[in-house]
């Protein structure tokens, strides 16, 4: 059993109000899709296989649902006190302002109770109005990942209200090597080119590492004097965010593995934008995919 489910099951959620599908699949934007087309609630609570809920997350959901306005609600993906150095370090930069910037509240628990964009939102603690999510066509099966950014972009589009609550927060483990980082941060990227190809340009804070790898594969072509300057400021502000992560974090060895984790971070986001701009994978349509199986969990 999943470890979501298994801590639903421990809670006492399942009831005549309250129902758990498993989706199992190839593309997981499918899986919801069809998930949420067997399902009988009004509000539907995605979570991946591992995040950890909170006891009080639906009496939270209950009281935001209240409000007819509203179609989304959302809060933070925490990083458990029991994961190793290196999956806190990562939470830890995904957490600050120069790692994630305007995502950051995705991984940290900040604030008050507020109105919100897809920008504070994260697919694996999100609950969606199930006529809502329909009446938008649901994710757009062609995106993985990126797909409930482009589909909470539209709802809000539409006059939806979303909401983040810093109190409904899951955890949910980082990854656990290097590797395994690099290549999420590689894949939000390409993602994110993929939703920009698809639903076209919002913003540009999602580019600033696109714009940073651009800028550190021009620096052995450039002679231009102060071109490394704002190479030697990124020094310098990764040195001050580590110096606050170790404090805020009370752990000295992140001044050491946060240097590195930052730029990892920022060169593998913008190689994955850079890569999904210039050479635009298959569309993993559903009906290309494995058939998706769902299981219905009992109380």
């Amino acid at each position: 059993m999943p470890q979501a489910a298994g801590r639903i099951a421990s809670l006492g959620w399942l009831s005549d109000h309250c129902e758990l599908l498993v989706a199992e699949g190839t593309n997981p934007s499918c899986q919801r899709n069809q998930a949420v087309q067997q399902a009988n609630g009004a509000i539907i609570y995605f979570l991946d296989d591992d995040s950890l809920v909170a006891p009080d997350a639906l009496q939270r959901l209950g009281q935001h649902f209240a409000d007819p306005l509203v179609v989304a609600v959302g809060g933070p993906s925490l990083t458990p006190v029991t994961d190793s150095l290196l999956q806190r370090g990562i939470g830890a930069v995904l957490g600050s302002v120069l790692g994630a910037g305007g995502v950051r509240n995705r991984y940290r628990a900040v604030g008050t109770l507020r109105e919100t964009t897809e920008r504070e939102l994260i697919l694996c603690n999100l609950a969606i109005r199930r006529d809502a999510f329909l009446a938008a066509g649901g994710l757009d099966e062609r995106l993985y990942p990126n797909e409930e950014n482009e589909l909470l972009d539209r709802l809000k589009k539409d006059g939806g209200k979303l909401l983040h609550d810093p109190l409904l927060a899951v955890e949910r483990s980082q990854r656990s090597s290097i590797p395994a980082f690099t290549k999420q941060m590689y894949r939000y990227g390409r993602g994110r080119a993929e939703q920009t190809r698809i639903a076209g340009f919002n913003g540009l804070m999602p580019f600033v590492p696109l714009a940073f790898v651009v800028y550190l594969l021009t620096l052995p072509f450039v002679s231009i004097p102060g071109w490394w300057l704002p190479l030697l400021v990124y020094v310098c502000a990764g040195c001050l965010c580590s110096l606050r992560v170790a404090l805020q974090q009370r752990q000295p060895l992140f001044l050491l593995l946060v240097p590195l984790l930052l730029p990892l971070l920022h060169i593998a986001n913008g190689v994955g934008l850079l890569s999904g701009f210039l050479f635009p994978g298959k569309r993993n349509l559903c009906y290309k995919q494995q058939p998706v199986a769902i299981r219905r969990m009992q109380p």
